[in-house]
Protein backbone atom coordinates (compact mmCIF):
# COMPACT_ATOMS: atom_id res chain seq x y z
CA UNK A 1 0.00 0.00 0.00
CA UNK A 2 0.82 3.46 -0.59
CA UNK A 3 1.52 5.77 2.61
CA UNK A 4 1.48 9.57 2.52
CA UNK A 5 1.00 11.68 0.02
CA UNK A 6 0.32 10.35 -3.38
CA UNK A 7 2.03 12.18 -6.21
CA UNK A 8 1.08 11.84 -9.81
CA UNK A 9 3.50 11.79 -13.05
CA UNK A 10 2.96 14.02 -15.78
CA UNK A 11 2.54 11.64 -18.40
CA UNK A 12 0.79 8.76 -16.68
CA UNK A 13 -2.37 9.13 -14.74
CA UNK A 14 -2.80 6.88 -11.77
CA UNK A 15 -5.97 4.52 -11.89
CA UNK A 16 -8.71 5.07 -9.17
CA UNK A 17 -9.36 1.45 -9.15
CA UNK A 18 -5.73 0.78 -7.80
CA UNK A 19 -6.27 2.65 -4.63
CA UNK A 20 -6.38 0.79 -1.61
CA UNK A 21 -8.62 1.83 0.97
CA UNK A 22 -5.80 3.46 2.84
CA UNK A 23 -4.34 5.31 0.07
CA UNK A 24 -8.02 6.74 -0.50
CA UNK A 25 -8.58 7.74 2.89
CA UNK A 26 -5.67 9.34 2.85
CA UNK A 27 -6.27 11.41 -0.23
CA UNK A 28 -9.72 12.14 1.25
CA UNK A 29 -8.63 13.35 4.20
CA UNK A 30 -5.87 15.64 2.77
CA UNK A 31 -8.48 17.49 0.73
CA UNK A 32 -11.17 17.82 3.77
CA UNK A 33 -13.21 15.27 1.89
CA UNK A 34 -15.43 13.26 4.65
CA UNK A 35 -14.28 10.13 5.38
CA UNK A 36 -17.35 8.12 4.92
CA UNK A 37 -16.55 8.94 1.22
CA UNK A 38 -14.09 6.46 0.57
CA UNK A 39 -16.54 3.69 1.05
CA UNK A 40 -18.94 4.75 -1.31
CA UNK A 41 -16.28 5.69 -4.19
CA UNK A 42 -14.80 1.64 -3.21
CA UNK A 43 -18.66 0.58 -3.62
CA UNK A 44 -19.10 2.43 -7.02
CA UNK A 45 -15.63 0.58 -8.26
CA UNK A 46 -15.94 -3.14 -6.72
CA UNK A 47 -19.49 -3.46 -5.53
CA UNK A 48 -21.39 -1.49 -8.68
CA UNK A 49 -18.66 -1.67 -11.25
CA UNK A 50 -18.94 2.09 -12.98
CA UNK A 51 -16.92 2.46 -15.81
CA UNK A 52 -16.00 6.59 -15.07
CA UNK A 53 -16.45 8.62 -12.01
CA UNK A 54 -19.31 10.39 -13.36
CA UNK A 55 -21.40 7.52 -12.86
CA UNK A 56 -21.02 7.77 -9.11
CA UNK A 57 -24.04 9.55 -8.37
CA UNK A 58 -24.26 10.25 -4.84
CA UNK A 59 -20.56 11.79 -4.92
CA UNK A 60 -20.86 15.66 -4.85
CA UNK A 61 -20.16 17.10 -8.41
CA UNK A 62 -17.19 19.45 -6.49
CA UNK A 63 -15.74 15.84 -5.63
CA UNK A 64 -16.18 13.88 -8.86
CA UNK A 65 -14.51 16.48 -10.28
CA UNK A 66 -11.62 16.56 -7.70
CA UNK A 67 -11.40 12.83 -9.01
CA UNK A 68 -11.32 13.54 -11.84
CA UNK A 69 -8.57 15.70 -11.73
CA UNK A 70 -6.48 13.14 -10.16
CA UNK A 71 -7.17 9.88 -11.44
CA UNK A 72 -8.48 7.86 -14.29
CA UNK A 73 -10.70 4.99 -13.78
CA UNK A 74 -9.46 2.56 -16.33
CA UNK A 75 -11.70 -0.61 -16.76
CA UNK A 76 -10.00 -3.65 -18.57
CA UNK A 77 -11.42 -3.74 -22.20
CA UNK A 78 -11.90 -7.86 -23.84
CA UNK A 79 -10.18 -6.98 -27.08
CA UNK A 80 -10.89 -10.62 -28.37
CA UNK A 81 -12.82 -13.99 -27.09
CA UNK A 82 -10.98 -17.51 -28.24
CA UNK A 83 -13.68 -20.82 -26.93
CA UNK A 84 -11.99 -24.16 -26.35
CA UNK A 85 -14.15 -27.32 -26.46
CA UNK A 86 -13.88 -27.93 -22.98
CA UNK A 87 -15.79 -24.42 -21.98
CA UNK A 88 -12.05 -23.12 -21.24
CA UNK A 89 -11.77 -19.18 -22.34
CA UNK A 90 -9.15 -17.35 -23.39
CA UNK A 91 -9.58 -13.20 -23.16
CA UNK A 92 -7.14 -10.99 -25.01
CA UNK A 93 -6.52 -7.58 -23.34
CA UNK A 94 -5.34 -4.21 -24.96
CA UNK A 95 -3.48 -2.23 -21.94
CA UNK A 96 -3.69 1.12 -22.40
CA UNK A 97 -0.25 1.38 -24.07
CA UNK A 98 -1.30 -0.90 -27.11
CA UNK A 99 0.28 -4.25 -25.40
CA UNK A 100 -1.49 -6.79 -25.11
CA UNK A 101 -1.80 -10.02 -22.18
CA UNK A 102 -3.97 -12.78 -21.97
CA UNK A 103 -5.57 -14.67 -19.06
CA UNK A 104 -7.91 -17.76 -19.44
CA UNK A 105 -10.89 -18.99 -17.27
CA UNK A 106 -11.34 -22.53 -16.54
CA UNK A 107 -14.46 -23.92 -15.44
CA UNK A 108 -13.23 -26.88 -13.16
CA UNK A 109 -16.03 -29.34 -13.87
CA UNK A 110 -17.36 -28.75 -17.13
CA UNK A 111 -21.31 -28.20 -17.13
CA UNK A 112 -23.09 -31.50 -17.58
CA UNK A 113 -26.77 -31.67 -18.59
CA UNK A 114 -26.86 -27.55 -19.15
CA UNK A 115 -26.22 -27.13 -15.22
CA UNK A 116 -23.37 -24.54 -14.58
CA UNK A 117 -19.74 -25.82 -13.65
CA UNK A 118 -19.39 -25.17 -10.05
CA UNK A 119 -16.31 -23.66 -9.45
CA UNK A 120 -14.53 -20.59 -12.42
CA UNK A 121 -10.81 -20.41 -11.68
CA UNK A 122 -9.12 -17.52 -13.92
CA UNK A 123 -5.15 -17.48 -14.74
CA UNK A 124 -4.07 -14.24 -14.51
CA UNK A 125 -1.01 -12.10 -16.24
CA UNK A 126 1.14 -10.23 -13.98
CA UNK A 127 3.59 -8.75 -16.84
CA UNK A 128 3.75 -8.30 -20.79
CA UNK A 129 6.12 -10.83 -21.84
CA UNK A 130 8.53 -12.11 -19.09
CA UNK A 131 12.21 -12.00 -18.49
CA UNK A 132 13.13 -15.51 -17.10
CA UNK A 133 12.49 -16.95 -20.53
CA UNK A 134 11.32 -20.94 -19.26
CA UNK A 135 12.15 -23.53 -22.02
CA UNK A 136 8.79 -25.05 -22.12
CA UNK A 137 6.78 -21.67 -21.83
CA UNK A 138 5.84 -19.59 -24.90
CA UNK A 139 5.22 -15.99 -22.72
CA UNK A 140 8.97 -15.17 -22.62
CA UNK A 141 9.83 -15.57 -26.28
CA UNK A 142 9.13 -11.98 -27.23
CA UNK A 143 10.92 -11.17 -24.26
CA UNK A 144 10.01 -8.66 -21.57
CA UNK A 145 8.46 -5.51 -21.70
CA UNK A 146 6.58 -4.06 -18.61
CA UNK A 147 5.41 -5.11 -15.55
CA UNK A 148 1.65 -4.78 -15.01
CA UNK A 149 0.18 -2.02 -12.69
CA UNK A 150 -2.33 -3.32 -9.72
CA UNK A 151 -5.33 -2.32 -11.49
CA UNK A 152 -4.17 -3.91 -14.98
CA UNK A 153 -4.35 -7.43 -12.80
CA UNK A 154 -7.11 -6.70 -10.95
CA UNK A 155 -8.58 -5.68 -14.36
CA UNK A 156 -8.24 -8.82 -15.56
CA UNK A 157 -10.95 -10.53 -13.15
CA UNK A 158 -13.13 -7.60 -13.52
CA UNK A 159 -13.06 -7.97 -17.19
CA UNK A 160 -13.34 -11.59 -17.35
CA UNK A 161 -16.21 -11.54 -15.03
CA UNK A 162 -18.90 -9.07 -17.07
CA UNK A 163 -17.15 -10.69 -20.45
CA UNK A 164 -18.49 -14.69 -18.90
CA UNK A 165 -21.78 -13.34 -17.33
CA UNK A 166 -19.74 -15.85 -14.24
CA UNK A 167 -18.83 -15.11 -10.85
CA UNK A 168 -14.49 -15.58 -10.70
CA UNK A 169 -14.37 -17.37 -7.26
CA UNK A 170 -10.45 -18.61 -7.65
CA UNK A 171 -7.65 -17.04 -9.10
CA UNK A 172 -3.84 -18.48 -9.79
CA UNK A 173 -0.96 -15.92 -10.96
CA UNK A 174 -0.10 -18.59 -13.79
CA UNK A 175 -0.29 -16.59 -16.97
CA UNK A 176 2.36 -14.62 -18.85
CA UNK A 177 4.93 -13.01 -16.28
CA UNK A 178 6.98 -14.04 -13.28
CA UNK A 179 4.42 -12.62 -10.63
CA UNK A 180 7.41 -12.33 -8.33
CA UNK A 181 9.19 -10.22 -10.31
CA UNK A 182 6.46 -7.78 -10.01
CA UNK A 183 5.91 -8.35 -6.61
CA UNK A 184 4.46 -4.06 -5.09
CA UNK A 185 1.61 -4.17 -7.62
CA UNK A 186 1.51 -8.00 -7.02
CA UNK A 187 0.53 -7.48 -3.53
CA UNK A 188 -1.30 -4.40 -4.16
CA UNK A 189 -3.37 -6.11 -6.76
CA UNK A 190 -3.57 -8.92 -4.21
CA UNK A 191 -5.23 -6.50 -1.12
CA UNK A 192 -8.07 -5.36 -3.34
CA UNK A 193 -9.06 -8.82 -4.72
CA UNK A 194 -9.10 -10.43 -0.92
CA UNK A 195 -10.47 -7.00 0.94
CA UNK A 196 -13.88 -6.90 1.88
CA UNK A 197 -14.45 -3.61 0.27
CA UNK A 198 -12.95 -5.27 -2.91
CA UNK A 199 -13.33 -8.53 -4.99
CA UNK A 200 -13.66 -10.67 -1.52
CA UNK A 201 -12.24 -13.21 -3.19
CA UNK A 202 -10.70 -15.79 -0.27
CA UNK A 203 -7.25 -15.72 0.34
CA UNK A 204 -6.67 -18.78 0.11
CA UNK A 205 -8.35 -19.31 -3.31
CA UNK A 206 -5.53 -17.39 -4.40
CA UNK A 207 -2.11 -19.26 -5.86
CA UNK A 208 0.60 -17.32 -6.85
CA UNK A 209 3.20 -19.69 -9.37
CA UNK A 210 6.82 -18.53 -9.35
CA UNK A 211 10.18 -19.91 -11.25
CA UNK A 212 12.27 -19.80 -8.32
CA UNK A 213 12.96 -16.29 -7.08
CA UNK A 214 14.17 -17.15 -3.96
CA UNK A 215 14.48 -14.15 -1.86
CA UNK A 216 11.06 -12.58 -2.94
CA UNK A 217 9.51 -16.13 -1.52
CA UNK A 218 11.06 -14.91 2.04
CA UNK A 219 9.05 -11.19 1.11
CA UNK A 220 5.90 -12.97 0.15
CA UNK A 221 6.60 -15.55 3.17
CA UNK A 222 5.61 -12.75 5.76
CA UNK A 223 3.06 -10.78 3.55
CA UNK A 224 -0.16 -10.60 5.99
CA UNK A 225 -2.68 -12.04 3.06
CA UNK A 226 -2.87 -15.58 3.75
CA UNK A 227 -2.58 -16.84 0.09
CA UNK A 228 -0.90 -19.86 -1.74
CA UNK A 229 2.39 -20.74 -3.32
CA UNK A 230 2.94 -23.07 -6.24
CA UNK A 231 6.65 -23.44 -7.48
CA UNK A 232 7.31 -24.19 -11.13
CA UNK A 233 10.24 -26.64 -10.55
CA UNK A 234 10.36 -28.93 -13.63
CA UNK A 235 13.42 -30.60 -11.90
CA UNK A 236 14.76 -31.88 -8.90
CA UNK A 237 18.44 -31.78 -9.52
CA UNK A 238 20.74 -28.40 -11.22
CA UNK A 239 21.83 -30.66 -13.68
CA UNK A 240 18.37 -30.85 -14.79
CA UNK A 241 16.75 -27.45 -14.03
CA UNK A 242 19.44 -25.84 -15.30
CA UNK A 243 18.34 -27.57 -18.89
CA UNK A 244 14.87 -25.60 -18.08
CA UNK A 245 14.69 -22.79 -15.79
CA UNK A 246 17.63 -20.26 -16.67
CA UNK A 247 17.09 -18.44 -13.22
CA UNK A 248 18.36 -22.15 -11.43
CA UNK A 249 21.57 -20.01 -11.98
CA UNK A 250 21.17 -17.48 -10.18
CA UNK A 251 19.04 -19.24 -7.34
CA UNK A 252 19.79 -23.07 -7.63
CA UNK A 253 17.49 -26.02 -6.17
CA UNK A 254 19.20 -25.96 -2.69
CA UNK A 255 18.77 -22.14 -2.21
CA UNK A 256 15.40 -22.42 -3.39
CA UNK A 257 14.07 -24.83 -1.12
CA UNK A 258 16.09 -23.46 1.92
CA UNK A 259 13.14 -20.28 0.90
CA UNK A 260 10.62 -22.59 0.62
CA UNK A 261 11.30 -23.73 4.31
CA UNK A 262 11.43 -20.27 5.23
CA UNK A 263 7.63 -19.99 3.51
CA UNK A 264 6.47 -22.96 5.89
CA UNK A 265 8.25 -22.04 9.06
CA UNK A 266 7.27 -18.00 8.60
CA UNK A 267 3.58 -18.55 6.76
CA UNK A 268 2.50 -22.25 7.79
CA UNK A 269 1.04 -22.54 4.98
CA UNK A 270 1.81 -25.53 2.23
CA UNK A 271 2.60 -25.70 -1.21
CA UNK A 272 2.49 -26.71 -4.22
CA UNK A 273 5.55 -28.25 -6.86
CA UNK A 274 4.83 -27.54 -10.33
CA UNK A 275 6.96 -30.48 -12.59
CA UNK A 276 5.74 -30.44 -16.53
CA UNK A 277 7.11 -33.49 -17.69
CA UNK A 278 9.12 -33.11 -21.13
CA UNK A 279 10.14 -36.66 -22.95
CA UNK A 280 13.60 -37.05 -22.57
CA UNK A 281 14.46 -33.75 -21.16
CA UNK A 282 13.02 -35.04 -17.29
CA UNK A 283 11.04 -37.92 -17.09
CA UNK A 284 13.54 -39.98 -16.49
CA UNK A 285 12.42 -42.33 -13.40
CA UNK A 286 15.63 -41.43 -11.55
CA UNK A 287 14.01 -37.57 -11.03
CA UNK A 288 10.99 -39.20 -10.20
CA UNK A 289 12.27 -40.57 -6.85
CA UNK A 290 14.44 -37.71 -6.47
CA UNK A 291 11.28 -35.13 -6.71
CA UNK A 292 9.51 -37.14 -4.07
CA UNK A 293 12.30 -36.73 -1.62
CA UNK A 294 12.79 -33.18 -2.08
CA UNK A 295 8.85 -32.89 -1.96
CA UNK A 296 8.37 -34.74 1.01
CA UNK A 297 11.07 -33.20 2.87
CA UNK A 298 9.28 -29.99 2.94
CA UNK A 299 5.43 -31.49 2.99
CA UNK A 300 4.75 -30.48 -0.38
CA UNK A 301 2.37 -31.61 -2.92
CA UNK A 302 2.94 -32.21 -6.59
CA UNK A 303 1.37 -31.22 -9.88
CA UNK A 304 2.88 -33.11 -12.63
CA UNK A 305 1.95 -31.77 -15.94
CA UNK A 306 2.59 -33.62 -19.61
CA UNK A 307 4.43 -30.97 -21.72
CA UNK A 308 1.67 -28.97 -23.93
CA UNK A 309 3.46 -28.43 -27.85
CA UNK A 310 4.48 -24.57 -27.88
CA UNK A 311 4.86 -23.52 -31.30
CA UNK A 312 8.86 -22.48 -31.80
CA UNK A 313 10.10 -25.23 -29.22
CA UNK A 314 10.98 -28.36 -30.44
CA UNK A 315 10.20 -30.43 -26.83
CA UNK A 316 7.73 -33.20 -26.73
CA UNK A 317 5.12 -34.59 -24.53
CA UNK A 318 5.81 -38.25 -22.39
CA UNK A 319 3.27 -40.77 -23.66
CA UNK A 320 0.06 -40.97 -20.80
CA UNK A 321 1.75 -44.41 -20.01
CA UNK A 322 5.03 -42.79 -19.17
CA UNK A 323 3.33 -39.72 -17.27
CA UNK A 324 1.64 -42.17 -15.20
CA UNK A 325 4.68 -44.15 -13.90
CA UNK A 326 6.24 -41.63 -12.64
CA UNK A 327 3.06 -39.94 -10.83
CA UNK A 328 3.07 -43.92 -9.69
CA UNK A 329 6.99 -43.65 -8.72
CA UNK A 330 6.27 -40.57 -6.57
CA UNK A 331 3.59 -41.92 -4.60
CA UNK A 332 5.25 -44.74 -3.23
CA UNK A 333 6.64 -42.03 -0.99
CA UNK A 334 3.98 -41.14 0.43
CA UNK A 335 3.44 -37.67 -1.45
CA UNK A 336 0.35 -36.80 -2.68
CA UNK A 337 0.82 -36.35 -6.73
CA UNK A 338 -1.90 -35.22 -9.38
CA UNK A 339 -1.59 -35.49 -13.11
CA UNK A 340 -2.98 -32.81 -14.47
CA UNK A 341 -3.95 -33.02 -18.38
CA UNK A 342 -4.53 -30.00 -19.24
CA UNK A 343 -7.65 -28.05 -20.50
CA UNK A 344 -7.64 -25.33 -23.10
CA UNK A 345 -4.85 -26.48 -25.51
CA UNK A 346 -6.56 -26.31 -28.45
CA UNK A 347 -7.11 -22.27 -28.46
CA UNK A 348 -3.08 -22.33 -26.67
CA UNK A 349 -3.92 -21.66 -23.49
CA UNK A 350 -2.98 -24.38 -21.68
CA UNK A 351 0.31 -23.83 -19.24
CA UNK A 352 2.86 -22.45 -20.68
CA UNK A 353 0.85 -21.67 -24.28
CA UNK A 354 0.09 -17.89 -23.39
CA UNK A 355 2.30 -15.61 -25.93
CA UNK A 356 1.43 -12.06 -27.77
CA UNK A 357 1.11 -13.08 -31.68
CA UNK A 358 -1.16 -10.21 -31.42
CA UNK A 359 1.66 -7.62 -30.97
CA UNK A 360 3.72 -9.42 -33.71
CA UNK A 361 1.21 -8.92 -35.81
CA UNK A 362 0.56 -5.35 -34.92
CA UNK A 363 4.86 -4.62 -35.85
CA UNK A 364 4.94 -3.37 -32.01
CA UNK A 365 8.65 -3.63 -30.86
CA UNK A 366 9.37 -4.87 -27.34
CA UNK A 367 10.87 -1.75 -26.01
CA UNK A 368 13.88 -1.92 -23.46
CA UNK A 369 13.23 -2.94 -19.69
CA UNK A 370 14.27 1.10 -18.41
CA UNK A 371 11.97 2.85 -20.69
CA UNK A 372 8.90 0.87 -20.14
CA UNK A 373 9.18 -0.38 -16.61
CA UNK A 374 6.84 1.46 -13.90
Amino acid sequence: MLHGKITHSSSVSTALNSLSKEDLDAFLKEHGQSSYRTSQILDWIWKKRVSSIDEMSNLSVELRNLLKENFELKPLVVSKTSGSKDTTFKYLFRLEDGRYVESVLIPANPALYGEKSDRRTLCVSSQVGCAYACKFCASGLAGFTRNLTADEIVGQIVAAERESGETINNVVFMGMGEPLANLKNLMKAIEIITAHWGLEIGARRLTVSTSGLAPSIKQLAEFHVPIRLAISLHGACDEVRDLIMPVNKKWNVDTLFDSLRHWIKHSKRKLTLEYILIKGINDDLDQAHLLAKRARSIKAKINLIPYNTVEGLEWERPSESHCRAFQAIVKKYDVTATLRLEKGHDINAACGQLRLKQETEEGIITAPLKELKR
